[in-house]
């Protein structure tokens, strides 16, 4: 079991808990990507920040996020204004 927070500086934050990475991978696309779209920003620039930001810390997840987590070690992981930190549970 795992934490799973993230935070979209000066838009939105939140936390998920699980033990399936691939899901929380799917979770932080769809919160976040809600909060993107809700945004206002053209499509373009949303799919721009989407391919810029998004993916890379989304699978960082099942990466490296794994590893560390499975090693009992947190893990960071920011790209421009998205930050995720993934915590072994207690």
């Amino acid at each position: 079991m795992f934490k799973m927070t993230w935070a979209l500086v000066a838009e939105h934050a939140d936390e998920w808990t699980g033990d399936d990475f691939s899901q929380a991978a799917a979770v932080l696309d769809e919160r976040v990507g809600a909060a993107v779209t809700a945004s206002g920003m053209a499509a373009d620039a949303q799919e721009h920040w989407r391919e810029t930001f998004l993916a890379p810390v989304r699978d960082s997840i099942t990466a490296a996020g794994k590893s560390a987590v499975e090693a009992g070690r947190d893990s960071n992981e920011a790209a421009g204004p998205l930050l995720v930190a993934l915590t072994p549970a207690a």
